[in-house]
């Protein structure tokens, strides 16, 4: 029998993996993280809402004023931000840094989301600009294909051609080719895919226990509200997987891997439809859909809300 030596082991370096570790060093657990890259952040543009993220939570850039377009201009009011990966990968000296797992009491897989076949994918270029507003979708033009636009701070802008969801995903090379068919590419280049349909692994936190939001492919800030809350139930000798997945979230998730469904039935101008009739829902329905992880009563209401006010070419696509 081995010999178990920590109380903590987490498996994956990642935002998540060492949000998970920070918590449970907090607590006092003997912690440890299996890195082969400890050296090196990672270089994906995390965005969030802010009133998701716990307080603290470092941040590189901040908007206060996020549009999105469908079939017209929408205000979203919430502040978004772009989180600081540098910061979010620094670990108290007390969490030990391996090469390979060891025995531990929980064990914990943050190594991301595997498999899945319906993908969200995105290629994205750095341009020089001092705007500090985020468009969180633009929808304006033919194609299935929307602009994400967010500051990164420093007199920098990420410009991304993004599929929210294809099965399979769109090629990178088309999306390329369709960025730099509406503007010239900067120097550094960003490349997006990961599966919005991934299944839970067993032991998991973060992607790879299903955290991705299956309409949004948002996964981060769930990550980071969460890792202090399954810390302390560790260290009150409670079930960690009663706050990963408790009965609320798993139906909430149920509700959202529908909504799923529904955006890969839609045609590009369907999507266009559905999309201006969900930004012109009530500011908390919004939320509801996009951050209440809980939050059924809400979720509930989006969604009827939503169908209420589908026409009937779309509704029936709703139902099926």
């Amino acid at each position: 029998m081995d010999l178990v030596t920590y109380d903590v082991m987490v498996i994956g370096g990642g935002p998540a993996g060492r949000a998970l570790a920070r918590a449970c060093a907090g607590e006092g657990l003997h912690t440890a993280i299996v890195d082969r890259h400890p050296h090196r952040p990672p270089t994906a543009t995390y965005g969030a809402w802010a009133d998701e993220l716990p307080e603290g939570t470092p941040t590189r850039a901040v908007s206060t004023t996020v549009r999105a377009y469908a079939r017209e201009e929408h205000l979203i009011d919430r502040t978004y931000v772009v989180l600081d990966n540098a910061k979010l990968h620094e670990l108290p000296d007390s969490v030990e840094v391996l090469r390979r797992p060891e025995a531990a009491r929980y064990t914990f897989n943050a190594t991301g989301a595997r498999k899945g076949s319906a993908e969200q994918t995105a290629v994205g270029t750095v341009i020089e600009s001092d705007s500090t507003e985020t468009t969180l979708m633009d929808w304006r033009g033919s194609g299935d294909t929307f602009l994400y636009t967010v500051p990164l701070g420093g007199n920098r802008v990420l410009v991304e051609e993004t599929c929210l969801v294809r099965r399979p995903g769109m090629p990178l090379q088309e999306l390329r080719e369709r960025l730099h068919a509406r503007m010239a590419p900067g120097e550094e280049e960003e490349r997006v895919r990961f599966p919005m349909d991934a299944p839970r692994a067993k032991n998991a936190f973060g992607a790879a226990a299903g955290f991705i939001h299956p309409a949004t492919g948002y996964s981060v800030a769930t990550s980071l509200q969460l890792a202090p809350r399954v810390a302390q139930a560790i260290a009150s000798n409670e079930d960690p997987k009663r706050v990963i997945w408790s009965r609320k979230a798993q139906a909430v998730h149920a509700m959202r891997a529908y909504g799923l469904k529904v955006l890969l039935r839609l045609t590009p101008d369907e999507t266009k439809d559905f999309f201006e009739l969900f930004f012109r829902l009530d500011p908390e329905l919004q939320r509801a859909y996009l951050s209440g992880r809980e939050d059924v009563r809400g979720m509930t209401a989006a969604m009827m809300a939503l169908f209420r006010t589908v026409p009937s070419h779309l509704r029936w696509k709703l139902v099926r």
